[in-house]
């Protein structure tokens, strides 16, 4: 089953498409049934725009379009009383109806579709019951595609953030690791800002996966287990984004020590310093491992490795106070204490 959808997806027939063309052909046959209408071509228009990757954006696009329509509707009603089907009018009904949508700021394909809906009420409004028929079909098929996106959920959507959670996880102790060779010459820094804008991009490539997962959620009715999941893994992306916070903060104060003449990279501290930064940075990439896997025995294997680091942390505080100078001093505590709030991030309950 999995190869064949992939095959559609390949194919250019993916959920949404698949989504976009039911809601249609729904909003079809219910108005025709309701409305008793030969052609109900607004409820299949008002389907296709309405639906969106997500539920909520759906909602924006179901409002902005009703509010087009009803715009639209009042624009046409009001030029074609004045003025009879024609260039003047026609000018006139699109000119405002356009400009209506802008004042609303509505979506740029909104716009364009309260220009159309002005023009095809201008044209034929004059039928009886014409205007009522058109914004009941507006309705139905903006409901209908609202309920057919709310029911018809992705089933990646768990799959892909625990795919950005150990991406990040991964990108974020590999950053960290190589600020040991910061540690060591200089020259790194360069190697060391390019790693980090990478971070950077990985950290917001999911949160942003996050928050669309979560719209994509938020007005379904089902899939509590799914929701409660996702609130997990949202959390632990808000984790992670933290830990890259304090990975930033480690490089910023490394580079500081530089400019102080006093230390030498290849101090006994700094050797300490090096082990805390490395098995720090294990335990970052354990982290995305467990609350992805969830076993116990990744849960077991963090444990001990934070608890290794926190030791290797401590030894290297006791190993700075021999060093007289304040400022190299200052800078190795802040190191220490930005290792120390990663543990603290990457620490997961007692189960």
């Amino acid at each position: 089953m999995k190869q064949i959808l992939a095959l559609l997806e390949k194919l250019g027939l993916s959920l949404q498409a698949f989504k976009t063309a039911l809601a249609a052909a729904l909003s079809w046959i219910v108005a025709a049934q309701l409305l008793h209408a030969q052609y109900p071509y607004f409820a299949p228009l008002a389907a296709i725009l309405t639906v969106q990757v997500t539920v909520a954006d759906s909602w924006e696009k179901a409002t902005q379009r009703i509010i087009g329509l009803i715009g639209g509707v009042l624009v046409s009603m009001l030029i074609g009383h004045w003025f009879p089907m024609g260039t003047i009018s026609i000018f006139l009904v699109i000119l405002l109806g356009m400009a209506l949508a802008k004042v609303f700021r509505m979506n740029s394909q909104i716009i364009s579709q309260v220009a159309v809906s002005s023009f095809i009420v201008l044209a034929f409004g004059g039928t009886q019951g014409y205007v009522l028929n058109r914004v009941v079909e507006t309705f139905l098929g903006s409901a209908i595609a609202i309920a057919v996106n709310a029911l018809i959920v992705p089933q990646k959507i768990i799959p892909t953030i625990q795919t950005h959670i150990l991406t990040l996880s991964s990108v974020s102790a590999q950053a960290l690791g190589e600020l040991t060779l910061l540690l060591e010459s200089e020259e790194n820094n360069q190697k060391a800002r390019e790693t980090i804008a990478v971070l950077v991009e990985k950290t917001e490539a999911a949160i942003l996966a996050a928050r669309t997962a979560e719209k994509a959620l938020r007005y379904t009715p089902f899939l509590s287990h799914v929701k409660k999941r996702l609130t997990e893994l949202d959390q632990n992306v808000r984790y992670l984004e933290h830990i890259t916070v304090q990975i930033r903060g480690v490089r910023r104060a490394i580079f500081d020590l530089y400019t102080e003449m006093a230390w030498k990279p290849d101090s006994r501290a700094t050797e300490s310093l090096k082990s805390a930064i490395a098995i720090t940075a294990q335990c970052i990439a354990l982290y995305g491992e467990a609350v992805v896997s969830g076993s116990e025995a990744s849960y077991t294997k963090l444990a001990d490795s934070i608890e290794e680091a926190k030791q290797i942390q401590l030894q290297c505080l006791a190993e700075i106070h021999a060093i007289t100078s304040l400022p190299v001093l200052r800078d190795m505590g802040s190191i220490l204490t930005d290792l120390k709030r990663i543990l603290k991030e990457v620490t997961l309950p007692e189960r």
